[in-house]
């Protein structure tokens, strides 16, 4: 018999397929079968927090499906494996995407292939799904509907790439020692990186140890990405540090959940980090001087003994709104002008 984390990634797999082909009845299915009815289900802002399948897909997915009625979901990332605490999950990066025909969310739509990255974590007990934490991109979608409201992305903005070694979907059985390497080479670069600033300059978070000289940072849209050590920390760590210098020194008051599969790490938590937001404020903010959590959901490629791709995504909207900014209201202020309504669909059908 599979190791239970291969079994897992062929538990999920149906809901997968399902939603490659996206229909209402073949997804609520799928949802159905996979997903435990008192499960919870952490969604980003503002989609908030639900329990079971039928309100994932009701508050979720309905909405999605309407303003994009081609919709599929394309997954590059599918790797699991216990945490630290012996829970079993599964971790899935990739984007959904469709013509964008309908409002969602009061983004108006294009017309156009919108693509929306996605990190999704399934904890698994029993052969069912009991909780759920994502992150959607839906700023992405925002910068691709010319409506984003806030400040410009330091970081190249694009549509993020899955591995470059095209092996992100990682087949079984579960590698224990692989995946407890790469887990640990996580763990252990994340320390260092918690050393700088409070316990001296860049060079006590010893980078070069961890990361490979040609590793690409894919922040999530808002900060956009980053090529290399130095494209890293100019364009994602400097600025979030020169707002959050106290970044790191509330670990006791957070819960990660850290796992590895073979070449491949990820962490999940809800939240996973709490700073405050001083100095010189973040993303166009003027600093509040108040803490906020943030959700920060992230996998890890790992190429002979180093990190050469991280995919991360953190709720960005929400900390916008934990620090009394809502996005939502400065994109309706933005884009009033512009005609609402749908467009019809398939686009330019003669």
């Amino acid at each position: 018999m599979s190791d239970i984390h291969t079994q897992n990634k062929a538990l999920i797999a149906p809901m997968r397929a399902a939603m490659y082909d996206f229909d209402e009845s073949g997804v609520r299915a799928a949802l159905d079968a996979l997903i435990a009815p008192d499960a919870t289900i952490h969604m980003p802002w503002p989609l908030n927090d639900m329990t079971g399948p039928q309100a994932l897909y009701d508050t979720c997915y309905a909405p999605l499906l309407a303003a994009m009625p081609d919709l599929e979901r394309r997954d590059w990332i599918v790797m699991g494996g216990p945490d630290e605490f012996g829970a079993d999950w599964i971790g899935c990066g990739g984007h959904y995407v469709g013509t964008f025909v309908a409002p969602w969310l009061d983004i108006p739509p294009t017309g156009h292939l919108t693509h929306m990255r996605f990190h999704e974590f399934y904890r698994f007990e029993g052969g069912k799904v009991v909780e759920i934490q994502t992150l959607w991109d839906i700023p992405e979608v925002m910068m691709q509907a010319n409506a984003w409201p806030m400040a410009p992305s330091l970081g190249r903005e694009f549509c993020i790439p899955g591995p470059a070694t095209l092996d992100g979907i990682v087949e079984g059985p579960w590698d224990e020692e692989r995946s407890r390497a790469s887990q640990q080479h996580i763990i252990d670069m994340l320390a260092h990186m918690k050393k700088h600033p409070s316990q001296g300059g860049p060079e006590v978070m010893e980078m070069p140890r961890f990361w490979h000289e040609k590793m690409n940072w894919y922040g999530p849209a808002g900060i956009g990405t980053g090529r290399g050590i130095a494209g890293f920390r100019n364009w994602h760590q400097i600025p979030f540090l020169n707002g959050m210098p106290d970044r790191g020194k509330y670990v006791d008051e957070i819960t990660y959940h850290f796992f590895g599969d073979g070449d491949y790490a990820a962490v999940t938590g809800w939240p996973n980090m709490i700073q405050t937001v001083t100095h010189d404020g973040w993303m166009g903010i003027a600093p509040s001087g108040k803490k906020i959590t943030m959700r920060s959901l992230d996998f890890w490629r790992i190429k002979d003994g180093k990190i050469r791709e991280n995919w991360v995504m953190v709720d960005i909207l929400d900390a916008y709104r934990q620090l009394g900014v809502d996005v939502f209201a400065r994109l309706r202020e933005f884009n009033k002008v512009r005609v609402r309504g749908s467009i019809p669909f398939p686009v330019g059908d003669v």
